[in-house]
C-alpha cells in the first residue's frame, strides 16, 4: 500500500493509544534539543533543524511500515551535509540553508527513483565497515570542529588535522569564563549518561543552560550565545535551482551518499524493530517513505533525514505500537516551533558544543563495533581505519565516496577470487572435506578434487582457469582426472560455460579426465543449450563427489 497509515488505522487498536502518544512524547522530548545540535553541525539556522524533525516524523509516519523508526536528522548525515557545503565553498547562512535543503530534496528524489526502479538493492554495495569506519571519523571531525566553541577561539584549517592543530595554538586565547561552561556542560552531558543513562541528557543539557544562561547573564560576562530563533512554520519552497546547479557534482555526490548511509541505517534499524515484534517490513515501501521524509524536509528549508536508533529504541521502550507515535512526535515539534521556539535563544553556544559532542560520541563512535570487526574479520577492521583515516585527511563527503570506492574494490576483490579449495574424503564415509582444515583426509593418486565457491561468470572464470592449469601442468603429482566440485555453482554466464569447454580441452591435452560433481539442474541447462555436456560427454557428470571419483578409479 503507497500510504500505510490509510491500512492500519482501520484497524487500530483502542489500548494502543496511550502507549503511542506517551511514546511520541518521549521521543520529541529527546530528538529537539539534539536536532537543534544536528542543525548546527550542518551549519544551518537551528530552527531549521526542527523543521526536518517535524517533516521527517509526519512523513515517515504516514508512508513508512515500521510501528517503532523514529526518522530525523542524525549527526552523520548532517555532517555529510556540512561537508558538502564545504567542498562547493557556500557562503553566508541563507546560502548554507538553501543549500542543505537542496540536496536534501534531491536525495529525496533520488529515494523515490530507486523505489520506482525497484533498486533499493544499491544501498547494499556500502559495506558495514566502510559505514563504521566512515561515522567514527565522521564523529572525530565534527568533535574537532565543536572545540572552539567550548575554549571560545577559532580555528581553521583544510583538514581535521590542521584544524585540530590549529585549535591547539590557539589554547592560550581561551575565555576563561567559556571553558568553564564548556567544560561544565561535558561534564553533565556524559555524566547523566553515565549515572542515569534512562534521563534524556540531551533535555537535561538543554534546560541546565538556558537557567544558567537566564540566571548568570553568561551572554553578559562573553559566552556566546546561538541567538534569536524564530517561531513559526516555513513556508514550503524549492531551493534556489541556480545555486543547485552551479554546484551539481557534489549536490550528486552528496545525495547519492546520503541515500546509501540513511537507507543503510534505516533499513538496518527497521529490521531489528520487525523481528523483535514479530511483523514484516517492506523494504520497498521505506524506500518511498525516505524518499518523502528527505523530500519534505528539503521542501520546508530542514536538512537530511534518517533513522536514529536512541530515538527509535525509546520509542520501542515507551510503548509505540503504530505509526501513530511518529505522527505525535512530528505534532510536538511543531508546537514547539510555534510556542516555545524563542525560548532557545539564550543557550550558550559552548553549551550546544557540548550536546553535539556527545550526540556524535555516542552515537558515531562504535568501538565495540572496531573491536568486534579486530576480532572476526582483520580485513574488515583495516578497510574501516582506512575509512576514518580517509575520512580525517580529505572530509567527511570525500570519506564517503572513498568508503564506496573502497567497498567498490573489495568486492570486485572477493567476487574475483573465490575460494576453490582442494578436497579429501573423510575416512569411512563419502563426505568430501577441505584438506586445509583436514589435512588427514584420504587423497586418491592421481585425482585432485576442488571446489569452486561461487558462481561461474567472467569475473571468475580466470580464477578458475588458473587454479585448474596450477593442478594441471603445475601440480605435485601428475593427474589422471580432475573432479570439480559445482555444488557452490548456483549460477553460469556464457564466458563461464566457454570457460569450462576450455578447461575441457586443457584436461584432453594433458590426458586429464574432468568430471564435474552436483551440478545444479539450471546451471546443467546453461551448460546444455551451449554444448558443453556433449563436449565433456553426459557420462562425466555425478551425482555426487563420491561417485565420480569412485567412477574413476573402478577397475
Amino acid at each position: 500500500m503507497l500510504v500505510p497509515v490509510a491500512g492500519w488505522i482501520r484497524t487500530y487498536e483502542r489500548r494502543w493509544l496511550r502507549g503511542d502518544l506517551l511514546a511520541g512524547v518521549a521521543v520529541a522530548a529527546l530528538i529537539i534539543p539534539k536536532n537543534l545540535g544536528y542543525a548546527g553541525i550542518a551549519g544551518i539556522p537551528l530552527e531549521n533543524g526542527l523543521y526536518a524533525a517535524a517533516a521527517a516524523a509526519i512523513l515517515y509516519g504516514a508512508f513508512g511500515t515500521s510501528r517503532q523508526i523514529s526518522m530525523g536528522p542524525s549527526s552523520g548525515l548532517a555532517a555529510v551535509a556540512a561537508s558538502a557545503v564545504l567542498t562547493a565553498g557556500i557562503a553566508g547562512e541563507d546560502d548554507v540553508a538553501t543549500f542543505v535543503a537542496g540536496i536534501t530534496l534531491v536525495s529525496g528524489l533520488l529515494f523515490l527513483l530507486l523505489a520506482v526502479l525497484r533498486m533499493s538493492w544499491i544501498a547494499r554495495f556500502l559495506s558495514q565497515a566502510v559505514v563504521t569506519g566512515f561515522l567514527f571519523g565522521a564523529a572525530i571531525d565534527v568533535v574537532i570542529g565543536e572545540l572552539p566553541k567550548i575554549t571560545g577561539t577559532d580555528a581553521d584549517g583544510s583538514s581535521a588535522f590542521e584544524e585540530l592543530r590549529s585549535w591547539v595554538g590557539t589554547w592560550a586565547d581561551a575565555d576563561p569564563t567559556t571553558l568553564a561552561v564548556g567544560a561544565t556542560a561535558l561534564v553533565v552531558a556524559f555524566g547523566v549518561r553515565r549515572v542515569a543513562p534512562s534521563v534524556p541528557s540531551a533535555l537535561v543539557l538543554l534546560v541546565g543552560g538556558l537557567l544558567a544562561s537566564a540566571l548568570l547573564d553568561l551572554e553578559g560576562h562573553g559566552v556566546a550565545v546561538v541567538g534569536a530563533i524564530p517561531s513559526g512554520l516555513p513556508a514550503p519552497t524549492v531551493p534556489d535551482v541556480g545555486l543547485l546547479w552551479d554546484h551539481a557534482g557534489v549536490v550528486v555526490t552528496a545525495a547519492f551518499a546520503l541515500v546509501l548511509i540513511g537507507f543503510s541505517q534505516t533499513a538496518g534499524d527497521a529490521k531489528v524493530f520487525a523481528t523483535r515484534h514479530r511483523y514484516r517490513i517492506d523494504m520497498g515501501q521505506e524506500t518511498v517513505a525516505q524518499g518523502f521524509a528527505n523530500a519534505g524536509a528539503g521542501i520546508l528549508q530542514g536538512m537530511p533525514v534518517s533513522t536514529s536508533l536512541s530515538a527509535s529504541s525509546l520509542n520501542d521502550h515507551s510503548g509505540a505500537r503504530t505509526g501513530l507515535a511518529s505522527l505525535t512526535s512530528g505534532v510536538v515539534v511543531v508546537l514547539t516551533l510555534l510556542f516555545l521556539a524563542p525560548l532557545f535563544t539564550g543557550l550558550p553556544q559552548p553549551v550546544l558544543a557540548a550536546l553535539i559532542i556527545e550526540a556524535v560520541v555516542m552515537g558515531m563512535m562504535n568501538i565495540a563495533e572496531m573491536r568486534r570487526l579486530a576480532r572476526v574479520q582483520r580485513v574488515d577492521f583495516w578497510i574501516a581505519v582506512i575509512s576514518i583515516l580517509a575520512t580525517l585527511a580529505f572530509g567527511v563527503l570525500a570519506g564517503v565516496v572513498f568508503g564506496i570506492a573502497l567497498s567498490l574494490l573489495w568486492l570486485v576483490a572477493v567476487t574475483t577470487r573465490p575460494a576453490m579449495p582442494q578436497l579429501g574424503r573423510e575416512p569411512g564415509t563419502t563426505m568430501f572435506r577441505g584438506l586445509e582444515e583436514h589435512p588427514g583426509y584420504e587423497r586418491f593418486p592421481g585425482v585432485a578434487v576442488v571446489r569452486l565457491e561461487g558462481g561461474l561468470f567472467f569475473a571468475t572464470t580466470e580464477a578458475l582457469d588458473e587454479r585448474v592449469r596450477s593442478l594441471v601442468e603445475d601440480g605435485p603429482e601428475p593427474l589422471t582426472c580432475l573432479v570439480l566440485d559445482c555444488s557452490a555453482i548456483t549460477f553460469v554466464d556464457s564466458q563461464g560455460a566457454a570457460a569450462l569447454s576450455e578447461l575441457a580441452t586443457l584436461s584432453r591435452e594433458n590426458d586429464v579426465t574432468l568430471r564435474l560433481a552436483r551440478v545444479a539442474p539450471g546451471v546443467r541447462r546453461t551448460l546444455e543449450l551451449d554444448g558443453v555436456v556433449a563436449r565433456i560427454g553426459a557420462e562425466h557428470f555425478h551425482p555426487s563427489v563420491d561417485r565420480a571419483v569412485t567412477t574413476h578409479l573402478a577397475p
